[in-house]
């Protein structure tokens, strides 16, 4: 039994954005095949319709790489009309049919609140699963990290999938849950965090997002994302006509300026700029652009919001435009783009300048 599809997961509601992205960059690799995708299922498979190994475009589409994937999986068909009696064996054989070990067994359910109801379920599968495929060779100590993944669906239908250590998502579901930080100011504090988690490598943070370090916050009131600079120690020039919070303007690490994000520069250049400003996508790409070609921060992250159709073609439309303003302008950077999961209808982009 050979794999013949990929299956990712995403945020509800995407699943024709994701499907959108993953089809255009299959073919710009040259593969042929199709996805399948309903709308908020949570998901997207990718179907091949050729006879390469479907690894082979796993490895070609890293999950770094791709905006509105959580998680990337080589994955087989899906097992419909489970019987209640006996759901075990017929997802056994199929392990066992594929020839596939692995180290470890991750049970998940799309993040919607109909799938939620199959926690019961899941636990209940647990042990013998787990006791059986470990008699029949699959779940064993050394298979160089794999794991292998259970999308239930619905109570009766699951699909399973590989995932590999370098291309996966190490968090279940492929969802950061963070904690709000009860003195942060607003909610959105929570998307910066997640931002630096998922662009900044954690024993980074004390060279890149150490103290002491210079920032500006674009359409900073009432100052969620400055909350995060502030938490870790930096110097934040917080730019917004709004009333910024008392807490943080009395850390003494703040300076307010009551000016336009989309035309205020900075007295020098600064290690970070972050910009969470409601507006076109276009109109922040030319502000950051003229940030990021000056040299006027070593690296920003700002949030592009999404029009309600062709989501995917406007993302990837906005960052060939910055990547060719910033080769026009002999600027060498790392571009990444994801759609985090405290984003909504935005996605947050991460530049960092090499030169």
């Amino acid at each position: 039994m050979t794999p013949q599809q990929l299956l990712f997961y995403c945020r509800p509601g995407f699943e024709a954005d994701l499907a959108s992205e993953v089809a255009t960059k299959a073919a710009s690799l040259g593969w042929q095949g199709y996805p399948r995708a309903e709308p908020h299922a949570g998901h997207v498979r990718f179907v091949v319709s050729e006879e390469r190994p479907v690894n082979v475009l796993h490895r070609a589409l890293p999950l770094a790489s791709l905006v509105f994937a959580r998680q990337s999986l080589v994955a087989l068909e899906p097992l419909e009309a489970l019987s209640r009696e006996d759901r075990l064996t017929p997802i056994v054989e199929q392990v066992v049919a594929s020839g596939w070990s692995f180290e470890s067994l991750w049970q998940e359910t799309p993040d919607t609140n109909e799938a939620k109801a199959l926690a019961g379920l899941i636990k209940a599968l647990k042990r013998p699963l787990e006791s059986t495929l470990r008699k029949r060779g699959a779940l064993r100590r050394k298979a160089g990290g794999r794991r292998l993944h259970l999308l239930w669906t619905e109570g009766d239908r699951v699909q399973l999938g590989m995932s590999f250590p370098g291309n996966r998502s190490e968090l279940a579901g492929g969802i950061r849950r963070l904690r709000f930080p009860h003195d942060a100011p607003s909610r959105s504090t929570l998307k910066l965090e997640e931002a630096w988690h998922e662009f900044v490598p954690r024993d980074q943070w004390q060279d890149r997002l150490g103290e002491g370090m210079q920032a500006a916050d674009l359409g900073a009131a009432p100052g969620g994302w400055t909350w995060q600079l502030v938490h870790r120690g930096m110097q934040v020039f917080a730019i917004d006509n709004g009333p910024m919070d008392r807490k943080l303007m009395a850390t003494g690490l703040v300076e307010h300026l009551r000016e336009d994000g989309f035309v205020w520069a900075p007295p020098s250049r600064l290690d970070w700029l972050v910009c969470d400003i409601v507006d076109k996508p276009s109109r922040v790409i030319s502000m950051v652009e003229r940030w990021l070609t000056r040299r006027w921060c070593r690296e920003a992250v700002f949030n592009l919001k999404l029009p309600m159709k062709r989501r995917w073609e406007a993302v990837s439309e906005g960052l060939a435009r910055l990547d060719a303003a910033l080769g026009e302008a002999g600027v060498k950077a790392e571009i990444a783009c994801r759609h985090l999961y405290h984003d909504r209808e935005e996605v947050t982009v991460h530049v960092r300048l090499l030169n």
